[in-house]
């Protein structure tokens, strides 16, 4: 059983909210950074997602250059750059100059998914092939970058990624499936299961994930946590409509309608058919929400299954002001303040 203290850490998609412009919702994301690194969250992670209205963040390397002026001692990261959109060459030079703006708090989170439909992602990469070895010689690459070296008579050996800096970001895989967690282990970079995608496998694929580990000059020991939506209030009617409105996402997202934005009133007397109601029932999982003491007890048990000190909280709400209550009174409630590293 995990009995270290769980640490807190933020993964924001600066969702646009019913009535809010794109604009607005980036400045929410860049106050809720502040926020959170004065309430002692451990890292603070962004998105990259790709035509859809609903989803501001869509260049995680450009937001993350603002938020780390903006804060002090949170980690600024991607959740993450989806490299099949991406030269590891590219990506190397954009975290190496955030290395060399705020060395020691990058972290780089890649995804091996597009974070998007696949016509939009030919469009970011009209190379994309989709394939498996494609992504793990991007990692391979990508290692080679950070530490200036290539193999003789390979296009990696002439090359160097500017700038020439001397920290290399933390860099975590991400992953819905387990798969990435091997590759992870491979490689020796840290594990993020995304629990908000899926509901399944994650405690297994973080066990199979630290049996596999093999130490780099990157990091030494296995490092993992899980990703999950959540919401705290101490209001029982704001949890009643919060898990109705998610319940409203999934269904329209897994019916192919995006991700619009609705506020409660707009969903209130929406009636589910047999189908729905029953995805409606397995999605449910991917959501942790209640009082404070509830959520604690609920994610110091999902931290025991994973075997992780760490859990990383996505919360979307109709009102921007119960996102920010939702995770003050989540940091009072596993007393976070100060620990931020």
């Amino acid at each position: 059983m995990n009995t270290k203290k769980i640490r807190l850490s933020v993964l924001d998609q600066s969702p646009v909210r019913k009535g809010v412009t794109a604009e607005q919702a980036v400045k929410e994301t860049v106050e809720l950074a502040k926020y959170t690194d004065q309430l002692g969250y451990t890292r603070f992670w962004v998105s990259e997602h790709h035509n859809t209205g609903a989803l501001a963040g869509s260049t995680p390397e450009v937001l993350m250059a603002h938020l780390a002026g903006q804060t002090k001692n949170i980690r600024i990261g991607s959740g993450g750059v989806m490299m099949p959109n991406h030269s590891a060459l590219k990506v190397a030079e954009n975290f190496r100059m955030l290395e060399a703006l705020f060395p020691g708090r990058i972290d780089l989170g890649m995804g091996r998914a597009p974070g998007t439909d696949r016509l939009t992602a030919a469009m970011l990469n009209p190379s994309n092939q989709f394939r498996e070895q494609d992504f793990v010689e991007q990692l391979y690459d990508l290692n080679n970058y950070f530490h200036d070296r290539g193999e003789l008579g390979t296009p990696q050996s002439k090359i160097r990624a500017i700038p020439q800096v001397q920290t290399v970001p933390a860099m975590w895989l991400l992953s819905s499936s387990g798969q990435s967690g091997i590759f992870a282990a491979h490689f020796g970079m840290g594990f993020s299961f995304a629990h908000f995608i899926n509901p399944h496998g994650g405690p297994e694929a973080v066990a199979v994930y630290r049996e596999r580990f093999t130490p780099s000059e990157n990091l030494q020991q296995p490092e993992a946590n899980m990703a999950i939506f959540v919401f705290c209030s101490e209001d029982e009617e704001k949890l009643r409509q919060h898990q109705a409105l998610m319940d409203y996402r999934f269904n329209q997202f897994e019916k192919g309608a995006g991700l619009a934005p609705a506020g409660y009133e707009d969903i209130r007397d929406v009636v589910y058919s047999p189908a729905e109601l029953e995805r409606i029932l397995y999605n449910r999982k991917r959501v942790v929400a209640g009082t404070p003491r509830q959520m604690k007890a609920k994610l110091t048990q999902l931290a025991n299954e994973y075997n992780v000190g760490e859990i990383i909280a996505i919360t979307i709400t109709e009102h921007f002001g119960d996102r920010l209550t939702s995770y003050k009174l989540l940091s009072e409630a596993f007393d976070i303040q100060g620990r931020n590293v």
